[in-house]
């Protein structure tokens, strides 16, 4: 009711929350303005320092954690991680993976299907015996140390623990070492491996980062329509890896479809440089959110982390050994496939420096696809050895 004073009604919010709902409204957008502008810049750097393949991923996490700080120190408050930002980025870099991607490969790879599926679960067994590991050295529990050393979503993996009462924190930090790290050495090594002209790369992106036809404008935006509506779908239907996996398969179809038409055409569909380096710079904004709120970190407990990140790598290089071994791929893709994490960031490394991009996918959906599947056992499992190991040391004298 309101009175003949002007008293609110019941229910109706404060003014003070009604505020506050709309400095978020405005502040999202500025921060993501922000963020885009420093990614460039710092990206650019990047680009001039050679590291062509993942500049804009790296220039979007220094921007992330820049912006987290900056927000804290004026602010007293901590910035939550942006997610849709990243989403909306895998779903813009899926896109460009799949209009890039030549159909006809995937057939000629169905009979290496046993080396995709062997590698997912070597890396899942490996993370698991590197957790106990970790579970030793860090004194803590197996779910925890587990979930912090599966090569995973960090986000998903977070979520799990914080489900089961378990330290957030510590997950949180492994996670986010292990794919910063990943992002840091792998463009390192590719670069290594692959001579480039720096000048020839920077002299393309200034001259085509804003030259966009209309028509090329107008049908990237239509593209990108699409696989936002098939995104979403999936995020409904709870697919794993919805944002990427669906717009991958967006970008198929659009390079499938040609084909089906009765008359030929020479139509080459691609996003513009543009959107690729919105993309790319979206994928790196959130994690670098992640490490701006994480506060002052512990020297202890980083060192600590870094013997399962190390383990991590070391598991890595044994099964790109193996995958070279038995096959006819260059080292550099065997990297690429066996890399402990950062899935669009390597496929899109693997597109940028033309190395084998539909061979990198395909072991990257695959791995994707099995250990999303294979969390309820390794949950599992790790709840039936913390079981077994506190009822050990029970029985103890």
């Amino acid at each position: 009711m309101i009175d003949i004073a002007g008293q609110k009604l019941a229910g109706e919010k404060p003014s003070w929350q009604l505020f506050e709902g709309n400095r978020r409204f405005l502040i999202t957008p500025l921060v993501i303005t922000i963020e885009l502008l420093l990614a460039a810049f710092i990206g650019l750097g990047f680009i001039i320092l050679g590291l062509n393949g993942a500049a804009w991923v790296l220039g979007g996490i220094a921007a992330g954690a820049i912006a987290a700080f900056g927000y804290r120190a004026l602010t007293g408050q901590k910035l939550q991680p942006n997610r849709k930002a990243r989403k909306v980025g895998q779903m813009i870099i899926g896109l460009a993976i799949g209009l890039s991607l030549q159909h006809d490969t995937f057939n000629q790879l169905s009979l290496q299907l046993p080396l995709f599926l062997g590698l997912p679960l070597f890396l899942v067994v490996a993370g698991g015996v590197i957790g106990m590991i970790y579970s030793r050295l860090e004194k803590t529990d197996m779910l925890t140390a587990i979930l912090a050393t599966t090569p995973g979503n960090i986000g998903v993996m977070v979520s799990i623990a914080a489900d089961f009462s378990k330290n957030t924190n510590l997950v949180s930090l492994v996670q986010l070492m292990r794919f910063t790290s990943v992002i840091l050495v792998m463009p390192l090594i590719a670069n290594v491996a692959i001579a480039h002209s720096t000048h020839t790369s920077i002299a393309a992106f200034l001259q085509d980062l804003f030259h966009i036809p209309l028509n090329e404008l107008l049908v990237s935006s239509a593209m990108v329509a699409i696989a936002a509506v098939v995104v979403y779908i999936g995020d409904r239907l709870k697919l794993p890896m919805a944002a990427f996996l669906g717009a991958i398969g967006v970008g198929l179809l659009f390079e499938v479809v040609p084909l089906l038409l009765p008359i030929e055409t020479t139509l080459d569909l691609k996003l513009p440089l543009l959107f690729n380096l919105v993309g790319q710079v979206l994928l790196g904004v959130t994690i670098g959110e992640y490490w701006g709120i994480n506060g002052r970190l512990k020297w202890s407990a980083v060192a600590r982390s870094g013997v399962p990140i190390a383990l991590m790598f070391v598991a890595g290089g044994m099964a790109a050994c193996i995958i070279h071994a038995v096959t006819h791929w260059n080292w550099l893709t065997c990297l690429l496939i066996a890399a402990p994490g950062g899935s669009p960031e390597m496929i899109w490394i693997a597109l940028t420096l033309h190395q084998d991009s539909e061979i990198v996918t395909t072991g990257h959906v695959v791995r994707l696809l099995m250990i999303n599947l294979s969390l309820p056992l390794l949950i599992g499992l790790a709840t039936y050895l913390e079981r077994r190991l506190s009822h050990s040391s029970n029985q103890l004298p």
